[in-house]
């Protein structure tokens, strides 16, 4: 069984993809003011993920042009939305790989890069991972309301995957 905050953060992407069901190839590219638009929010999630759980602990790189399309302090873009949830797959299921193998024990530890290690912990990472997730799922959702949609969900989903359990 995997960890609980694993758990989490497979809970908080689930949220994210029901939260954006719907949402057209044209809506996903649309910026509306200073904020990015939906393709990029889930590029930007991508990036975060492929970063801390696959090239962090593996060296791996299964998305390398992430960083410079939809990383953090990059100029703004409107990558297609079908590419970036084709992406976001890719990196996903690549990060599980990691998640998966994570124990109690390694939540205290340090991946290192480039032969020093991060600042943050991995469960320090872990939950910045799924805050990320739930800071631009509020975002998204915002995004969609001026679109004027309307119908969206309401409140956090079916957590039955999710359930709290003691490490």
């Amino acid at each position: 069984m995997c960890h609980p905050l694993v758990m989490q953060l497979r809970f908080a992407r689930s949220e994210f993809v029901r939260a954006l069901d719907g949402v057209s190839a044209e809506e996903g590219m649309r910026r509306l003011g200073p904020m990015n638009c939906i393709s990029w929010t889930i590029g930007h999630l991508a990036n975060q993920e492929n970063v801390y759980w696959v090239l962090f602990p593996t060296g791996r790189n299964p998305a390398p042009a992430l960083m410079d399309l939809v990383g953090f302090g990059q100029p703004a873009t409107t990558p297609p939305l079908d590419d970036m949830w084709q992406t976001w797959q890719l990196v996903t299921s690549a990060a599980d790989e990691f998640l998966g193998t994570l124990v109690v024990e390694m939540l205290l530890t340090h991946l290192e890069w480039k032969g020093k290690p991060r600042p943050e912990s991995i469960g320090t990472m872990l939950l910045r991972n799924i805050y990320h997730y739930w800071y631009h799922l509020g975002e998204a959702h915002a995004i969609r309301q001026q679109l004027g949609h309307t119908d969206l969900p309401q409140f956090v989903g079916d957590m039955s995957a999710a359930l709290y359990r003691p490490e």
